[in-house]
């Protein structure tokens, strides 16, 4: 290069992160939204003379770009003079790709090159708030949530239990922008072919794939190790986690897969690093989620008269939770755009690599199968019938999957539904109507359709019980004929996970019972804490199955429900404000709801803009009924609304959750900008 003659010298201004709404990220380096413009100030130490002219330079790895006057897609330069200083404003196409750049300011006159600033570095997103971005978002108001907002709720329980779980994203924490571009840096075909890689790095449609490959670590290297059962030695219970910062951090420094995730921990891992690039991201939960392993669209389970129920690998999860991105879909034919199904928890190769979408919620709602990517999958998700095969003679039973499909609301930490964007209302004709032109099989194996309610029905009730209680079930038997009946009925409760695995029985009994005609006949069976508290996982579900044989009738009867036990709650104070220090108490605390003792407790407490992950752990045991409490306090880091999490976990209690928020504002100019102030 030329001789360094010190005639520029370039300022970046700090408006440039507030108008591109990036200042959460960082103040201090430049972080801006593409086919938005940007400025930066070039400070002359002798005026322009005629023929001079200023230059950007661009550096995105190895390529090297050099811009001028023009618009369009190419990047250009806008400049105006004020005395012995340059403004320029320079405009990125809304095409261009993302990640980090350097930047410098030549001077040139003519062809020859002058002088050159220093490069400084640039870190260019997605910009959904600009209309020419292929992510762009029609309504700005709820980019509050689908970009902006590092709190989330994830559901999770059964279909008839479901509870928000709160999670920070922390897409705006330190290093988090960081390591999102080092996951995309470490895709597989960003290190066999980077070229072709560079070419492909402006596509939402190409990225969004990257990043669910790279959040399941199967292939590549990616961030989260999977398990679905015990033991998890060696990592994470992943039950334990509340956010996706202390998890992107260890897998940046390791580089190796951290252990241990499950379904919701995938999608809200693949929600922040989407959302911190700039694609509006949401965490849905599929309540009664199928995965059909040979895909015929149904599932088919078969049940022994022993009561233990076989193997298949066709399996219906109590929940399963993926993500939705908002994106144009320029590779598929027009109306397929919006908000696309992507899916990192590794069940299912898409292309050779455990991923899954983006897959337009239009082409499953109106099952069209062959519209790219994974739509039969995703489909069958939703929509598979699940047939009970008892083995002689044959208990047959429907039921709906893909129920209360889940995402929290923009508006507050409520529940929103939103399984009508997935398909037609249950049993209309629309609904017949894209069932059957998705192939799907309606009839038994043996070509019989579904049979007609017998006269007796058969419903189990409970109410809602909490981990550690022994509680009731009733198996409420109805005769709806003009004849007493005699029957026969096994009731059965088993410990699964929340994939259906079975873990073990908790306690089975059977009774034979008349009913008379148009009456109800109740067995109550009482579930122990003793019987189940060795069987269930830290998922804490129990599932409870009916089979009810009425003599001279030869189909039985089968119902089934899964139980949730709830967990106790964690009490959350959040204290004073000392405003010499800007420091804020909390005062954490928990009561043993269960009959033993526990052992090795562990609080862990975390916040996006308020704290990083710590664990505090508890000497000793904690008996029956004792009260274990925890005082910290700590300097909020950012001004906002803020969530603050916490977990305990133990022996033989885990996943216990507790959040509070706080307003921590901007003070006074008087202050230092620097400090927030706390109000709980």
């Amino acid at each position: 290069g030329p001789p360094h003659k010190e005639f520029i010298r370039t300022v970046i201004p700090l408006e440039n992160n507030r108008a591109h709404r990036t200042e959460e990220i960082d103040r201090k380096r430049l972080i801006v939204r593409r086919g938005q413009a940007f400025s930066l100030t070039v400070h002359l130490f002798h005026p322009l003379q005629s023929g001079h002219e200023l230059a950007l330079v661009l550096k995105q790895g190895k390529q090297l770009k050099r811009t001028a006057g023009g618009s369009g897609d190419k990047w250009w330069l806008h400049q105006q003079s004020a005395r012995n200083e340059l403004l320029l404003t320079v405009y990125s196409p809304a095409r261009a790709a993302v990640g980090e750049y350097r930047l410098a300011v030549e001077l040139m006159s003519g062809n020859r090159l002058l002088e050159r600033t220093e490069f400084t570095k640039m870190y260019l997103l997605f910009n959904p708030w600009c209309k020419d971005d292929a992510v762009y978002f029609p309504d700005e108001r709820l980019l509050e949530e689908y970009i902006m907002n590092e709190n989330g709720r994830i559901f999770r329980g059964s279909a008839d239990y479901m509870s928000g779980m709160p999670w920070n994203f922390g897409q705006f924490e330190d290093n988090v922008m960081d390591i999102c571009f080092e996951i995309l840096d470490r895709f597989k075909p960003a290190r066999s072919d980077p070229p072709n890689y560079m070419r492909q790095r402006w596509d939402p449609v190409y990225i969004s794939r990257a990043v669910v490959a790279m959040v399941n670590a199967n292939d590549d290297g990616g961030v989260l190790v999977g398990k679905w059962q015990e033991p998890y030695t060696g990592g994470v219970q992943p039950t334990k986690w509340m956010s996706s910062v202390p998890i992107l951090e260890k897998w940046s420094k390791s580089k190796s897969g951290v252990k241990y995730g499950q379904c919701w921990v995938f999608a809200a891992v693949a929600c922040t690093v989407l959302r911190c690039l700039g694609i509006p991201t949401r965490c849905i939960t599929n309540f009664e989620s199928a995965h059909d392993t040979d895909g015929n669209l149904s599932i088919d389970r078969v049940y022994n008269i022993h009561r233990e129920n076989y193997d298949h690998a066709d399996s219906i999860w109590n929940f399963h939770c993926w993500i939705e991105s908002y994106m144009q879909r320029e590779d598929l034919p027009e109306g397929y755009g919006g908000w696309q199904v992507l899916d990192p928890t590794p069940q299912e190769r898409s292309s050779g690599m455990f991923r899954c979408g983006p897959c337009p919620l239009k082409a499953i709602k109106e099952g069209d199968l062959n519209v790219k990517f994974d739509v039969p999958f995703v489909f069958a998700e939703v929509n598979a019938d699940i047939i009970n095969w008892e083995i002689r003679p044959d208990g047959q039973r429907k039921q709906v999957v893909g129920r209360n499909i889940s995402t929290k609301s923009p508006y507050s930490n409520e529940r929103e539904d939103i399984t009508h964007q997935y398909k037609y209302q249950e049993g209309s004709a629309k609904e017949r109507e894209v069932y059957n032109k998705a192939g799907r099989r309606i009839s038994g194996p043996d070509g019989e359709e579904e049979s007609k309610p017998g006269k007796v029905q058969l419903e189990i009730k409970h109410a809602k019980p909490v981990f550690g209680t022994d509680f009731d079930v009733i198996f409420e038997l109805e005769n709806m004929g003009d004849e007493e009946v005699s029957c026969k009925l096994n009731m059965m409760s088993e410990a699964v996970t929340y994939s259906s695995v079975h873990l073990g029985w908790c306690q089975n009994s059977t009774v034979n019972v008349v009913i008379p005609a148009h009456k109800v006949h109740r067995e109550t069976v009482r579930l122990l804490y003793t019987k189940y508290a060795s069987v269930v996982s830290e998922h804490n579900i129990i599932r409870v199955t009916g089979v009810a044989r009425v003599s001279g009738q030869e189909k039985s009867i089968l119902e089934m429900v899964n139980i949730p036990l709830s967990k106790p709650k964690l009490s959350i104070k959040v204290g004073f404000l000392s405003m010499s220090k800007m420091k804020t108490s909390t005062f954490i605390s928990f009561t043993n709801p269960l009959p033993v003792p526990l052992n090795r407790g562990v609080f862990t407490v975390e916040g996006a803009g308020l704290l990083s992950t710590k664990e505090f752990r508890i000497s000793g045991s904690i008996a029956p009924g004792q009260r274990v409490s925890l005082e910290l306090s700590f300097t909020p880091m950012r001004a906002g609304v803020r969530e603050f999490l916490v977990d305990f976990d133990s022996d033989r209690l885990q996943d216990v959750k507790g959040v509070a928020t706080l307003v921590v504002r901007k003070t006074s100019p008087s202050y230092s900008s620097k400090c927030p102030v706390i109000c709980g």
